[in-house]
């Protein structure tokens, strides 16, 4: 089979090297500053939480308790720094894999095994943690992002220079979405409408079996160009520059300077799905000279170096990873199936009589049955 490699990483921004070490940029150094040995020592317990509730859910998938679980070994660095240049008031529209976002938005990762369990679309209410529902269907949620960047721009929640009242969106999604039309749709609506959209793509370099070489002959951000969009790649398993392209990219939306673009060169160090054998498309020297690269190790090294990781800190973080896989493989053998009328509760954001009339009819369709049984 003909596989090619990944694109260069020529360019990118990077803070951290693969083996830890601190590296200075022009731009985005000053950034970094911001976050003390305290933070960084969170991020990474946030890194090692998420990849043991990760692995949970591959594992309750392996024992047939999901129908299908999607991993996101190895990106971990790219959402946790991204996730921590967020605001509360900004809004999160995710693909399928962000958990680690989730995770940061305070979505309870519990509910996220309910929609891979196929219990519900909605697990969770998005008004409550500015995290959109996970999207399925790849790239169609750029659009849904766009359109609510411009809304927000439109209410007056955008450069007001009141640091607590802007906001601004932003956008995951990989890079076999950038081959879907809604995406570059997105790219245009919001480059003319100049929304408050960062659009951020894990370009992990495989979408399921077609290496990045075979979606573009030049860096996914370069698409960002066409439409006159600003734009950056920055080593998605580097935490600090993530957290820094993320953080200028976003200030600069809420304040009205419009969207931009950031591919993080990253790696899936997993299968795409569980239904997924990367056995069969990609070498083990590949999958070797990126386990090197690792985005937990990398940080873990840095703080090591500087005397910021102790033991203690060490331990209640494994013993947090246990406890939280521990609680998510309760909840979801336990989980029970949600009433079916639910799928009327949120067709419209206010009531709708002909939604009401659908429910009404679906509550005696039901209890039709139950009559039935009765012998009515």
């Amino acid at each position: 089979m003909d596989v090619h490699g990944p694109l260069s990483d020529d360019g990118v921004v990077r803070l951290l090297t693969h083996t830890g070490d601190r590296v200075e940029h022009p731009v985005y150094s000053r950034y970094a500053e911001e976050l003390d040995d305290s933070t960084l020592r969170q991020m990474w317990r946030e890194m090692v939480v998420v990849r043991a509730f990760d692995r949970e859910a591959t594992s309750l998938q392996r024992q047939g308790e999901l129908g299908l679980w999607v991993p996101a070994l190895g990106q971990e660095a790219a959402q946790v720094g991204s996730g921590h240049a967020l605001r509360p008031q900004d809004w999160v529209f995710p693909s399928y894999r962000e958990h680690a976002v989730a995770h940061l938005r305070g979505v309870n990762l519990a509910a996220l095994l309910r929609i891979f369990r196929g219990l519900e679309h909605g697990a969770w209410v998005p008004e409550e943690h500015n995290f959109h529902l996970y999207t399925l269907v790849i790239g169609s949620h750029t659009l849904h992002a766009t359109g609510y960047a411009m809304a927000m721009d439109r209410d007056g929640l955008v450069g007001t220079g009141d640091p607590g009242r802007d906001a601004a969106v932003v956008c995951y999604f990989g890079d076999g979405a950038t081959s879907q039309g809604d995406t570059n749709e997105a790219l245009i609506f919001a480059a003319v409408n100049n929304a408050p959209v960062v659009f951020f793509c894990q370009n992990n370099q495989w979408a399921i079996s077609e290496p990045a070489t075979r979606q573009s002959k030049v860096p996914f951000a370069q698409r960002a160009d066409g439409v006159g969009m600003p734009n950056v790649r920055v080593d998605g398993n580097d935490v600090l520059a993530s957290y820094a392209v993320t953080r200028e990219a976003m200030d600069r939306a809420r304040s009205g300077g419009g969207p931009g673009f950031i591919e993080a060169f990253t790696y899936r160090m997993g299968a795409h799905t569980t239904s997924d054998d990367p056995t069969r498309y990609r070498s083990k020297a590949e999958e070797e000279y990126w386990a090197e690269r690792d985005p937990i190790a990398r940080l873990e090294a840095y703080l090591t170096r500087r005397g910021a990781l102790g033991d203690d800190f060490r331990a209640e973080t494994e013993a947090m990873a246990k406890e939280l896989a521990a609680e998510v493989r309760v909840a979801t053998k336990s989980a029970s199936k949600p009433p079916t009328s639910e799928i009327f509760d949120h067709v419209f954001a206010e009531p709708h009589t002909i939604v009401d009339a659908e429910r009404a009819w679906f509550e005696r369709y039901e209890e039709s049955f139950t009559d039935a049984e009765g012998g009515h």
